[in-house]
């Protein structure tokens, strides 16, 4: 991404950390616009950097939980009384332990969660948190725009695949806002979007570790019929239900796989 100047207050962006620092007064603005923080809610950032989003939001919170991997910029935030830092990998995070631990927990007490998603890692975080999603009220995140078109993506189109199918069984998203390279200090070499994501009051009942399997297998040869791929899976794993192969794995809607899961689940094998 070529040499930077050193970022804001003296941080020196890190790349191994996938840092890139949003500093566009007006974009900011519309993300907060977007999430619509109210006092009281309990919130939690991943990733606040150098608090471009953090002050706004905790400005009509009241008090906010974050969570930075970077110990420098952790130490920074901890000075603040209005936080409550978190110095993690967020994926090792177990964000339902953490909402035991806030102020006058009551019966559904569910959490908000923002964040500047390191792009390199962007997927398994977005993983992670389907663990969670139980105890979420939304999520809005930054991703890159790539990203983000593949999990609103809809069928038979190029985007959709695996994270769309994942992703569309537990919650309803929305890309909601472009953000443009230049926002950024150091600017990205690829565009960004804030994708809204909130769980499905009732989706549909499935073992998790066994859509994931169906997924995996039926796009790893994306451009081949499923009867190459998933259907000699469903062979080994001894299915006797009924699915229609022929077809390419990004024609087939999230509700077919998600109740060829279902079936398959009751296999001997599984």
């Amino acid at each position: 991404m070529g040499v930077k100047p050193v970022g804001a207050r003296g941080h020196l962006p890190r790349k191994r950390f996938g840092q890139h620092f949003l500093t566009d007064g007006a974009i900011i603005g519309d993300i907060v616009d977007a999430i619509n923080p109210r006092a009281g809610e309990r919130m939690v950032e991943i990733g606040p950097g150098l608090a471009a989003l953090t002050q706004p939001l905790v400005e009509r919170l009241g008090h906010l939980v974050v969570i930075e991997l970077d110990r420098d910029l952790a130490a920074r935030l901890r000075s603040r009384p209005d936080l409550t830092v978190i110095e993690s990998d967020v994926l090792r995070v177990d964000f339902a332990a953490l909402l035991a631990r806030q102020p006058v927990p009551s019966p559904g007490h569910t959490l908000r969660v923002v964040g500047n998603l390191p792009y390199n890692i962007s997927t398994p975080i977005l993983f992670h948190l389907l663990d969670f999603a139980p105890i979420v009220q939304d999520q809005h995140f930054m991703l890159q725009r790539e990203v983000v078109q593949r999990m609103v993506a809809r069928p038979s189109t190029a985007a959709y695949g695996r994270l769309s199918v994942m992703l569309q069984w537990r919650y309803a998203m929305e890309n909601i806002l472009h953000v443009p390279p230049e926002s950024f200090d150091p600017p990205p070499r690829v565009d960004s979007a804030i994708v809204r994501m909130v769980p499905l009051p009732e989706p549909a009942v499935v073992e998790m570790r066994i859509l994931s399997e169906i997924v995996r297998v039926a796009f790893s040869q994306r451009r081949k019929i499923l009867r190459h791929t998933l259907g000699r899976w469903l062979t080994e794993n001894v299915f006797d239900g009924t699915f229609d192969a022929q077809r390419r794995a990004e024609e087939v809607p999230v509700g077919e796989y998600v109740a060829l899961a279902q079936q398959a689940q009751k296999s001997p094998s599984n």
